[in-house]
């Protein structure tokens, strides 16, 4: 719009250089319009041509609307001439009361574009009133004794006109007492006094009746008449004084009804009834009455109503104070009225803009509007201000006519409508303001491309999936209305050879869920990317892409392979050496297995299935490093064949086998012969000491037996069945709380049986056991001496059966004490040789060495 001055449509030449011309003459359009025109003219008078002093055409009149707006419809625009029209009654008195400059503020609106102009009509005051005195007869006392010269002030006449037209001179009827002197005050007011000119006397005339007559200086003259009757009475020769010839005061509008404005005071020498003072209003208007009243005792000013300053800023009085006697005295009183910050500023708007499109450029005007405050001064001078954070801005185009323009990209998507707040505020102290609220919507446009969720997606699928589930799905929301917002799918890259991406996936448009056309394999192929793309609807469309990687996760499908011990070539398993002396700890071999599969399924674990010997090796659980877990015993094989199974940790797990075989050898060459798949030749020397082997063994068993059968045979001759009871097969007693260990199920290579008989403090012990038996082997069994076998679990089932418990006499272990002996002696032979053969490495010598020795 570009302000408030003229801009017209092309339609000639001058018109053409118009807006060229405009910048040149734009301080001097951008003044008001002026007209005067004298109150009282006639409905229908014309002003003066609008359309011509705006630059505008008969055409334009109509086609652009122009119209004046105003509070009061006193004028109207003719549209076919474009003349500014009178439309009703111009009363400069009842419009501008009593201000001296009387000015209309209009405004011409016009549109295509939207201009407001701005038109002051100055209303020039006629003389349409006459002058009018307060009273039609004017009622005075004058003491004869007032001397010559003294002056009579009287009520003066009161014109609304102005200037000219209002009160210009006063006249009287001559008489020889009296004459008419005219008082002006600072004001220009002009005030009629009576001045004696003859001394009076009461006893010749006691009254006086003059005629005063009032005329206005209007063409021709209007006049007003007044009588006036004076009457004289008895001396009184001092005149009431004021303190001062004029008061002045200033209130507050805000002045609250009943307070005390100002105080008049004035004093008179006489005494008694001629010195008492009264005070009475004397040139002072009918409204001025109304809002003040004077007390006539006290000379006390008081307001009987609300002031305000906006209706008057002065008040200006006459006050005379008058004695006992009749003589009086005026003084001049003004009342002014200082304005208070009280009215409210108001906001009027002209013009609104209800939807705007987003993408609208900054500087587009919204909204036209415009402030008035009935204040004066700083208190009547407006601000306008919007909230902060939204994208426009006001400034003002002219007097109190302001702007709301864009001020920053406009966003629907954010922000759909945006609700403003126009706060005028005023200068005054405190500030006043007014706010109103008005909503702007935002038209969609498309400007918004969709947006993913995720800026990347990643799913994991098991493999062997069935072909055609859903595997994911990806979503991106477009905040555009209709159209604008509508999304579809697709699939426009991938790092899969582009004929097998659709035999391997594809994408719903609508949904956007990515479905499996075909079963994965991890093993085969572990990960792959597509690009996906969201594109809207809207003209022209706008997209996004996203990726989606897709890991493809393991299963437990394969079971684990063995890389070593490696079979050979006949498939038959390799041995590994193993040095005699390997201590604890020794690593003798590695087995090596992997996984086709990966994560946990391919954790593999190691485990010994079957083993020759179960305590001589230890097996790792992650590492399959097979070690040494004891010494080679002397009972021990040299050849070991150890049994793992490797195991995955899939669910369910799968496994796989290996077999070990160790031997334990000092050198190649030692093993050689025993690993050999071919015959080994026959060797004498081997087969002779495995005779003498044999034979030995049956040697030392038939000694052993011997002994015990004279052993025998010498217990039944000096015991009772009772007491040999105890050394029957399957009998054993439990000696306290402890049994001897069951070595069987450790390395031993021998078991032992014991048996203890108790008998008072007596005690004989065949061998004699520490350790503590578990609950679990509390079980024992003793046979009576009828040979039935009774379990016994506890200390307290040996006191059970008496009978099982037999004294042995100290006789018993003296006499047969040779007997001892000569066991223990034949168990250590038989010991000894066993040494010898293992240590010797002849054959005849240790032959004979043995067959001599037995």
């Amino acid at each position: 719009m570009g302000g408030s001055c003229v801009q017209r449509r092309p339609a000639s030449r001058l018109q053409v250089l118009f807006p060229f011309l405009l910048p040149l003459f734009y301080p001097a359009l951008c003044e008001p319009i002026r007209y005067s025109v004298p109150e009282e003219l006639a409905k229908g008078s014309v002003v003066g041509n609008l359309a011509k002093d705006l630059g505008l055409s008969v055409l334009d009149v109509s086609a652009r609307k122009l119209r004046v707006s105003t509070e009061k419809l006193l004028f109207n625009v003719d549209a076919e001439s474009g003349d500014l029209l009178v439309k009703d009654r111009i009363d400069r008195e009842q419009i501008c009361k009593e201000r001296r400059r009387c000015e209309l503020q209009l405004e011409a609106v016009v549109e295509n574009p939207l201009n407001i102009f701005h038109i002051i009509v100055v209303v020039e005051d006629i003389n349409d009133h006459a002058p009018q005195f307060h009273k039609d007869e004017i009622n005075l006392e004058i003491s004869e004794s007032v001397s010559e010269g003294a002056r009579i002030s009287l009520d003066p006449a009161t014109d609304p006109d102005i200037n000219m037209n209002s009160v210009k001179d006063y006249q009287i009827n001559p008489n020889p007492y009296f004459s008419l002197m005219i008082r002006v005050n600072s004001d220009g007011g002009k005030y009629p006094e009576l001045s004696l000119e003859k001394l009076l006397d009461r006893e010749e005339q006691r009254s006086h009746r003059l005629i005063l007559t009032a005329l206005d200086g209007g063409d021709p003259p209007r006049s007003a008449t007044t009588r006036i009757e004076i009457f004289v009475r008895d001396a009184n020769d001092n005149f009431p004084v004021f303190s001062k010839d004029e008061y002045r005061v200033s209130v507050s509008e805000n002045l609250p009804p009943g307070s005390s404005v100002l105080q008049v005071t004035a004093t008179d020498k006489d005494e008694g009834v001629n010195a008492e003072v009264n005070y009475y209003f004397r040139s002072t208007a009918q409204s001025t009455r109304h809002t003040f009243s004077l007390d006539e005792k006290t000379g006390m000013i008081t307001n009987n109503q609300s002031l305000d300053f906006e209706d008057t800023e002065r008040y200006t009085m006459e006050v005379e104070a008058r004695d006992g006697g009749g003589l009086s005295t005026q003084c001049k009183v003004i009342i002014e009225i200082l304005d208070e910050n009280d009215n409210n500023p108001e906001i009027i708007i002209t013009s609104l803009s209800d939807e705007i499109l987003e993408d609208t450029l900054p500087g587009m005007v919204v909204v036209l509007f415009k402030t008035r405050d009935k204040d004066f001064g700083e208190n009547g001078e407006v601000v306008c201000n919007i909230g902060r954070d939204i994208p426009f801005k006001i400034y003002s185009s002219s007097k109190n006519y302001y702007k709301l323009v864009t001020d920053g990209a406009l966003d629907r998507e954010r922000t759909p409508e945006y609700n403003v707040t126009i706060t005028a505020t005023d200068r005054g102290k405190p500030p006043l303001s007014s706010s109103t609220t008005i909503t702007l919507h935002i038209t969609d446009v498309n400007d918004n491309a969709p947006v993913f969720h995720q800026a990347s997606y990643m799913v994991h699928v098991a493999e062997n999936n069935p072909p055609g589930a859903s595997i994911a799905q990806v979503s991106a929301s477009d905040p555009d209305l209709g159209p604008n917002g509508r999304v579809s799918y697709s699939i426009v890259a991938s790092d899969l050879e582009p004929r097998a991406l659709a035999s391997y996936v594809s994408v719903s448009a609508q949904s956007g869920v990515v479905f499996a056309q075909r079963a994965f394999d991890h093993e085969q192929l572990r990960a792959f990317e597509l690009t996906l793309q969201a594109r809207d609807q809207g003209s022209p469309a706008l997209s996004a892409n996203v990726s989606l990687r897709v890991l493809v996760d393991d299963r437990n499908d394969n079971a684990p392979r063995v890389l070593y011990p490696a079979l050979g070539p006949d498939g038959s398993a390799l041995f590994d050496t193993v040095p005699r002396a390997a201590q604890p700890g020794y690593l003798v071999t590695k087995v090596v297995a992997v996984d086709a599969d990966s994560g946990h399924n391919a954790w593999l674990s190691y485990h010994v299935l079957q083993a020759s010997e179960p305590g001589l090796f230890s097996l790792g659980l992650r590492t399959g490093e097979v070690r040494t877990a004891r010494a080679l015993g002397d009972r021990d094989a040299a050849r070991q064949r150890l049994l793992v199974a490797v195991r995955d940790g899939g669910q369910p797990p799968l496994s796989a086998t290996a077999t070990l075989l160790l031997v334990f050898a000092d050198s190649l060459q030692e093993v050689l012969p025993d690993v050999s798949d071919r015959p080994a030749p026959s060797d004498p020397q081997a087969e002779l000491q495995f005779y003498l082997v044999v034979a030995l063994a049956l040697i030392s068993v038939l000694f052993l037996l011997a002994v015990i059968l004279a052993v025998a045979l010498r217990l039944g001759r000096s015991s009772s069945a009772t007491t040999w009871g105890c050394f029957q097969p399957g009998l054993c007693v439990k000696s306290g709380p402890v049994v001897p260990p069951n070595y069987s199920e450790g390395t031993l290579p021998y078991s032992y049986n014991l048996c203890v008989a108790h008998t008072g403090k007596t005690e004989f012990n065949f061998l004699k056991c520490n350790e503590h038996l578990s609950s679990g082997q509390d079980m024992l069994l003793c046979s009576d001496s009828s040979g039935a076998l009774i379990p016994l679990q506890g200390g307290h089932d040996l006191t059970a059966h008496p009978e099982t418990l037999t004294l042995v006499s100290s006789t018993f272990v003296s006499s047969d004490i040779s007997y001892w002996f000569l066991l223990f002696l034949a168990y250590y032979c038989i010991s000894i040789c066993r040494i010898i053969f293992r240590k010797s490495i002849t054959n005849h010598l240790f032959v004979f060495s043995v067959f001599t020795f037995c």
